[in-house]
């Protein structure tokens, strides 16, 4: 049994034949989806930070439906720190789970307010002590609206990241440190849209298109949907259904 890694050393680094495959997949994914991007709307970063906290549990589509009539009433966090809580209420309603949206919206405003001078933050220290952001939240910030290369770890990209054979890991943070390892910084923000994109359309949670998937070569998972192309393409979507 190998001796186990001491407390701050430096973690081993992947394999070159893991790394070469998965950016040549990178690769090709960038070419499938170049239009590849996030898919909630947005035009500045408190509307980033507020909508992809409100993606939680709905479709990217519902938000970008409830959304502009939010950022009408309410354009920043000193307005929303203020709303009158049954107004925001109606005003996420259709989005579900309302109650503890409406309540991570007035405490995130108001700490935008309190500790940032109304401003959101662009370090990840900073995002993930706002009151209902995690690390996914704050990296799709970083990436989206700083331009500062962030991973973000959501259902879709770490099915892939399993199914590619990148890691075993399940932990969303763990998921995102060896994915990480396997590419330059600067590739991290569209790799996740090209994963993200690719789970949404073609490789779906329990039937993906193998037969129709345009990284079948270099994927040790082919074989989990149907392979036969007529049949697969049936199962690819134009457009995510989250």
């Amino acid at each position: 049994m190998p001796a186990a890694a001491k407390p701050g050393a430096t973690p081993p680094k992947p394999d070159t034949s893991l790394v070469r495959r998965a950016r040549k997949v990178n690769r090709v994914l960038a070419e499938t989806y170049p239009d590849a991007r996030a898919e909630l709307d947005f035009t500045n970063p408190f509307e980033c930070l507020v909508v992809t906290v409100l993606s939680a549990q709905t479709t990217d589509r519902r938000v970008n439906a409830a959304s502009p009539a939010l950022f009408a009433a309410y354009p920043t966090p000193e307005a929303m720190a203020a709303a009158p809580r049954e107004h925001l209420e109606q005003l996420v309603g259709p989005l579900g789970f309302f109650r503890a949206k409406t309540d991570s919206l007035l405490k995130l405003s108001q700490a935008l307010v309190d500790d940032h001078d109304g401003q959101v933050p662009g370090r990840l220290d900073d995002l993930v002590k706002l009151p209902g952001v995690g690390r996914k939240t704050a990296n799709v910030v970083l990436g989206n609206a700083f331009g500062l290369p962030g991973i973000t770890v959501d259902t879709h990209f770490g099915r892939l990241a399993r199914r590619l054979g990148w890691t075993e890991e399940t932990d969303p943070v763990k998921v995102e440190h060896a994915v990480g390892a396997l590419f330059p910084r600067r590739d991290w923000t569209m790799l996740s849209h090209h994963l993200i994109w690719h789970g949404r359309r073609r490789c779906h949670a329990k039937k993906p298109a193998c037969g129709a998937c345009p990284v079948a070569t270099w994927c040790p998972s082919y074989g989990t949907g149907p392979t036969d192309p007529v049949e697969a393409e049936k199962l690819v979507t134009t457009q995510g259904p989250a």
